[in-house]
């Protein structure tokens, strides 16, 4: 998987990913990101701005690195993590640029696991790893095949489920705080209504504008940091 872009490649290079090799631009002399990649002591190959172009369609700013495919994590390491108490949980996201900024977002809130359903999802890219800034390397995405399903076993543990939707409660009156799971629904139809079902709360964010509905992402945020301003005042 080719990710490309100096905040994405700074996050890359003081991690522990996996990388096959590093593509730089002829000319390219960012210190700081030279001295990590003398660190790991992998091969760089050097290329001209136009065969950079032909490798990846992003704005490369002079940097591709090539990384392993994402390891994706599995419901049972949620379920057996006694640390974990807060997740989000993504209902059919399929704009890359949605999901890297609400990994972002989850990373910057400390939102402890991300998980997806594994069909009519956007799955880990490079676009994705990019808009994220980097932030994937230090989340953790748990694919599985049926949300209904993870949401039941999510439950059995001791998590409470809030759902995001135009119709619902106040998001600002529901308690994020204790086991707490957020199911953000897809940037065109929403929650699923088998999924909405599942849910214990529906948080809706009130409009005032004549626009009838926000971003995903942007109302991802927003319902996320409600739950750490709640949860961190415990």
């Amino acid at each position: 998987m080719f990710v490309c872009g100096k905040n994405v490649a700074r996050e890359v290079l003081s991690s522990d990913q996996d990388i096959v090799n590093i593509y730089l631009q002829d000319n390219f002399n960012n210190e700081e990101l030279l001295k990590l990649i003398n660190k790991k002591n992998i091969k760089v190959i050097y290329k001209s701005q136009s065969e950079m172009d032909k490798t990846v369609k992003e704005n490369h700013q002079g940097i591709i690195i090539n990384i392993r495919d994402y390891k994706y994590h599995e419901l049972s390491e949620v379920i057996s993590d006694k640390d974990a108490s807060f997740i989000v949980i993504l209902d059919h996201i399929e704009d890359p640029r949605n999901f890297g900024a609400i990994i972002r977002t989850c990373e910057c809130a400390r939102v402890d696991y991300i998980i997806i359903p594994n069909k009519r999802e956007v799955l880990v890219t490079g676009a994705v790893m990019k808009t994220s800034s980097g932030a994937l390397s230090n989340s953790k995405i748990v694919l599985v095949p049926n949300l209904r399903n993870s949401i039941d076993k999510l439950k059995k543990e001791g998590y409470w489920i809030t759902g995001t939707d135009a119709k619902g409660e106040d998001y600002t009156k529901i308690d994020y705080t204790g086991k707490c799971a957020l199911v953000i629904g897809s940037e065109g139809f929403g929650l699923k209504q088998i999924v909405r079902n599942s849910c214990d709360n529906i948080a809706s964010i009130p409009l005032f504008g004549k626009v009838n509905s926000l971003n995903a992402s942007v109302a991802a945020g927003i319902v996320i940091y409600e739950a750490v301003r709640q949860r961190n005042k415990q």
